[in-house]
């Protein structure tokens, strides 16, 4: 974790040096303040040429609780969620619920092929089937922004032993 934000500030500085060295385009303070305050709420190594808007979304959602069929800062589910980030990031209106975005708005992807923004299906619970009901949005490095029942929104990790048992597909909404 030092290590990335390491590479993190290094990044920022050479950007910052580069671009008052050369008398280019000008990167405003507030740019680089933006990702840095993004970096630290989802533990991950923000950059400018990252989907700064759908950090800038998901990141007003963290720790909204969880409540089934909510659409709401008071409460809020995991497609619902979706649904609401791509509204407001992409202007798309995708199905309500986790098994109509992958059936009707997703190409399906592998695991590997993942970048940010798209979705991530899993089948959670006891159900039989691979009928997905649970959906979150894959940010980088492995870490997705998702609705828990126990935490609310929050960003979790692909590798972690649940997710890892519980994935079922990957999917890419066309933009």
């Amino acid at each position: 974790m030092m290590l990335k934000r390491l590479i993190l500030v290094i990044a920022l500085f050479t950007i910052m040096i580069a671009q008052s060295s050369c008398g280019a385009l000008k990167i405003s303070s507030e740019e680089l303040e933006v990702p840095v305050l993004l970096s630290r709420q989802f533990g991950l190594p923000i950059a400018p040429g990252d989907n700064i808007e759908l950090y800038e979304a998901a990141s007003t959602w963290l720790g909204t609780p969880h409540r089934y069929g909510g659409n709401s800062k008071k409460g809020i589910d995991c497609s619902g969620f979706v649904w609401v980030i791509f509204k407001e990031v992409y202007g798309l209106s995708l199905a309500s619920s986790s098994q109509g975005m992958l059936s009707s708005n997703c190409k399906m992807i592998a695991k590997t092929d993942l970048q940010e923004g798209d979705l991530v299906f899993f089948k959670t619970g006891r159900r039989k089937g691979r009928t997905t009901n649970h959906v979150g949005i894959y940010l980088k490095d492995g870490k997705f922004v998702h609705t828990s029942t126990s935490n609310g929104v929050v960003v979790s990790s692909l590798d972690d032993p649940y997710y890892s048992r519980t994935w079922v597909a990957g999917g890419r909404v066309d933009l």
